[in-house]
């Protein structure tokens, strides 16, 4: 009797594709780290702003009518708050009031962490010494400084300022420092082969590495620098848009409060634009 013999394929994949799709090229859309024209960028951002405004609309109609519990005002009714605030000369002052106590305290924070993140990062010396501190007090909330922030420096804006820098600066350092770290050993052998001192292979070879981790450390953590305004501006102040939001907390004017986070988002989004502009500038090799 005949026996018949079935031989398998070693290392065949039932799962891998046809033999008419393989080599096919993924799309512009879904393939792995691919790049997107600016058109098409336009276009799916634009898709997701018009997808969180139809999610507006549905909560709105959704809760419309109701006085207790979760009320969402609908786009024009905040539309009309945000030209009323306009109108009444508060808008501007708050939008300005804030803007300056996040340029100073943010602005300080970032300088702080750069110095101290790079230093952190190519000097193992000035890692051993820093990173047992910083990691002791980035765990101390800075929300729960506030009482000693206000007995220490008063009510005016050095308070307000100090807490930004300190809710965000040692998130700056640490993320800074990974940034450094980064940097090639390759490239700081070569240089130092070269002849070239500690100086130079900062400012000639970490420097410029790092510049667009450091403007993304920027953007990332500027979101953490408005949240600690917020707190920043409980502060025994009269300007500012935390304390716009408060204020309509009060009296639950929610159309009014829908339009402060309304700009609280458009100036966040406007940040991260200038940002990611300042990125492709400051450092066009990497993109």
């Amino acid at each position: 009797m005949a026996t018949t013999t079935t031989t398998v394929g070693v290392g065949v994949d039932r799962e891998s594709p046809r033999a008419g799709e393989r080599g096919r090229p993924l799309g512009r859309l879904w393939r792995v780290r691919g790049e997107l024209t600016f058109r098409w960028r336009v276009c799916l951002g634009a898709a997701g702003l018009v997808g969180v405004v139809a999610l507006w609309l549905v909560a709105a109609n959704a809760t419309a009518g109701s006085q207790q519990g979760v009320v969402v005002p609908s786009p024009a009714a905040t539309w009309d708050a945000l030209r009323e605030l306009h109108a009444e000369g508060l808008l501007v002052s708050d939008v300005l009031a804030s803007t300056e106590r996040i340029f100073y305290g943010y602005g300080i924070s970032m300088a702080i962490g750069v110095v101290v993140g790079l230093a952190m990062g190519a000097f193992p010396s000035a890692e051993g010494t820093l990173e047992a501190p910083i990691g002791f007090a980035r765990y101390i909330p800075a929300s729960a400084l506030t009482p000693l922030m206000l007995l220490w420096l008063g009510i005016d804006e050095a308070p307000k300022i100090t807490l930004i820098i300190i809710g965000t600066v040692f998130y700056n350092i640490l993320m800074v420092a990974d940034v450094a770290r980064s940097v090639p050993r390759q490239l700081i052998d070569a240089a130092a082969t070269l002849g070239a001192s500690r100086g130079r292979i900062l400012a000639r070879v970490v420097w410029p590495h790092s510049i667009p981790g450091i403007i993304d450390v920027a953007r990332i953590n500027l979101a953490a620098g408005w949240l600690m305004l917020v707190v920043a501006e409980l502060l025994a102040t009269d300007e500012g848009l935390a304390v716009r939001v408060v204020r309509a907390t009060r009296f639950r004017d929610y159309d009014r409060m829908f339009a402060i986070l309304l700009v609280f988002g458009v100036i966040g989004m406007l940040s991260d634009l200038a940002l990611r502009g300042l990125r492709r500038w400051a450092a066009p090799w990497n993109r």
